[in-house]
Parts: C-alpha cells; structure tokens; sequence
C-alpha cells in the first residue's frame, strides 16, 4: 500500500514539474514577442558637418604629360647591306634628308636583264605589228607579245624604285633620338634603323572630367608652365577633345603647344596646363569624408530629427579636403561625416560634439 501512495507521489511530481517548466518557457517566448516599452533604442554615435553654400573662384588647372608633335621610324624600304649610315644619335635632320644607302648591287644586274628583256620584247612587238598588217601573223600572238613587253616595263620601274629606296630619307624634321643599327650590317626590308622626333612643338595629353571637359572646348587658348622653368609661359591650344569617356569616366585631351629654342621641352616632362577659366560663384562644399563609395556613385547620410536618410548626389570639383555638391543636396542640411560604416537607411544616430 505505501509502495503504490510513493508512485502516485512520484507522478503528481512530475507532472508539477512539467507544467512549471512549460509556464517559465511561454513567459520566455511572451516576453520575447512582447519587449517592454521602457527598453531604450540603440543610436548610433556620429559626427557630422553642415552643407555650406560659399562663394568660391574656380580655377581648372591640370597636370599632363609631353609627347613629341611628331615621332617618325626611320625604316628600310629594301633589303641590303647598309654601306652608308649618315646620322649618329642627337643629330638634328630634315625631312627628305639622306640618312642611309642600301647596297643595290644585286638589284642593278636584275635591272639590267629586266632592261635587255623589254628591249627586246619591244622590237618583237614591232615585227609581229608589221607581219599582222602583212596577214603573216595572228593577232594573238601579237597581243600575247604586246602583255610580255608591259610586263617588262613594268619589271624595270619597280626595279628602279627599289634602286631610288635604298637611299632612306628622314620621314620628318627631328632630332634623332634612337640609332638601331650599324653601317656594314645587312638590314632587310621594313628593318627599324632609327626614330626621330620633333620638338618644333610639344603634345600634352591629360585627363579631364565629366564637370571639367564640358569647360573646354577645341581652339581655346592654354598657358602650359613647368617646374623645370618656373616663371615661363608655353602657348598652347587644344587640338583634340576625346568624344568618349574611358572606364573611369575621364576624357582625352590633347593640347599642342610652341616649344622654344632656349627653354626647350622634351618628351615625358610633367606639365601643368592652365585653362584660364577663373570665375566666381557660389557653390555647395560638404566634408570629402562625407561621401561613401566613389564620386561616381557618390552618396551621404543626412541626418533629419536624430534619423539618417541616405541621399545619391552628384558632385563636383575638389579643393582643400572638400568636394563640390552639384545636385542632391541643399545648403544647411546636415551630412555624416563619421561613422557611417554602421549605418543604413533609416539608422538611429546620436550626434557627437
């Protein structure tokens, strides 16, 4: 009797247990569905800074690089022996000048054959014209005769051009800044015996942007300056506006400017190019540390009642660690300018003095 009393104790035990354990876990759960209202709200800690309107001077100065006017090889039209090679690294030459003789040995026996050839074809023809008008000959041998001697003429001017191409002269004027090979050497046809460039003026090539190369226009007028000669003016003018962006969004501009004789610029010096387009106005400046992502996919977090809204912009030039805003925001408003990794749309933020 006391065996079956300990059972049923044992059992009422468990079963109190379980309902405990049940009721601790929905009051869990309700808790969970339910947080109390007193729970306070995570904001996020940022510094900020305000969109100021300023009146400021823009100034579109631009570094480049020189690039010759003209860069010319110096090929050999010919194959052959080069007996004569009649310029030396630095020398200056003008176009149409001499600058190597080809061996032409050979080509002037083939001349000579190709010579007797046509001689001969050409008094064959004669003879075969005048036995056609006797009935004594066919008019196809005659026309056959008469394609054998064009042939041979033909043979014998490209052999006199070859002749007139073994002297190879300076494409362009130019001082000559590569010597491939030597006098004695055999060179075949199309070899690179030299290169010359021409200084007479200068290429400077740089890279403007989408706000910038609507700035610029072809025929306008720049001053090129250089820190090899500081105080010195280079006129230039812009030849060449690319129609296309690159992948980065920059355009190809060429300018071409004077050298001169006493200051003189060579190829690869860094340049500043100045487009002289100073006016004043007032522009938008925000923090350059207010933006996320690139400038081209620039956009910031502007902070309205203690909230952030993100916010795509458009921007501009950049000076002195601020960057011009040309849509997307208005003077006053207030962007984050730190701590914007944590945040999204719609974040929470304490603003930090």
């Amino acid at each position: 009797m006391k065996r079956k009393h300990i059972i049923i104790l044992i059992v009422v035990v468990s079963i109190g247990l379980i309902i405990f354990k049940l009721a601790a876990n929905k009051s869990k759960l309700n808790a969970k569905e339910n947080p109390k209202e007193d729970n306070a709200v995570v904001k996020i800690p940022v510094k900020v800074a305000t969109v100021k309107e300023q009146l400021q001077e823009i100034n579109l100065i631009k570094t480049g690089s020189l690039a010759p006017f003209k860069e010319a090889k110096v090929l050999s039209t010919v194959g052959g022996t080069m007996i004569q090679l009649r310029f030396n690294l630095g020398d200056y030459v003008n176009e149409g000048q001499i600058l190597a003789v080809m061996d032409t040995k050979l080509i002037q026996l083939d001349l000579q054959k190709a010579q007797s050839n046509a001689t001969k074809l050409r008094h064959d023809l004669q003879t075969y014209t005048e036995l056609l008008e006797g009935q004594a000959a066919t008019r196809e041998k005659v026309n056959e005769i008469r394609q054998n001697y064009t042939d041979a003429e033909n043979q014998v001017s490209q052999l006199k051009k070859q002749i007139a191409d073994a002297a190879v002269k300076a494409p362009t004027s130019g001082t000559v800044s590569a010597k491939m090979l030597e006098q004695g050497v055999f060179a075949n046809a199309g070899a690179e015996l030299g290169t010359i460039v021409n200084l007479s003026q200068v290429k400077v090539q740089l890279k403007l942007t989408e706000n910038e190369v609507y700035q610029a226009k072809v025929g306008q007028l720049i001053k090129i300056t250089t820190d090899v000669y500081q105080g010195q003016v280079f006129n230039g003018k812009i030849t060449f506006i690319s129609p296309q962006a690159d992948e980065t969004h920059n355009y190809l501009v060429e300018i071409i400017a004077d050298n001169k004789e006493g200051s003189l610029l060579r190829s690869g010096t860094f340049v500043y190019a100045d487009f002289s387009r100073k006016t004043k106005q007032n522009i938008l400046l925000i923090p350059r540390e207010a933006l996320t992502e690139s400038i081209k996919d620039a956009f910031v977090y502007v902070v309205r009642n203690d909230v952030v809204h993100q916010k795509p912009i458009k921007t501009g030039i950049e000076m002195n660690n601020l960057i011009q805003v040309t849509s997307g925001l208005n003077a006053g408003e207030v962007v984050v300018t730190s701590g914007q990794i944590n945040l999204k749309d719609g974040s929470p933020v304490n603003v930090s003095k």
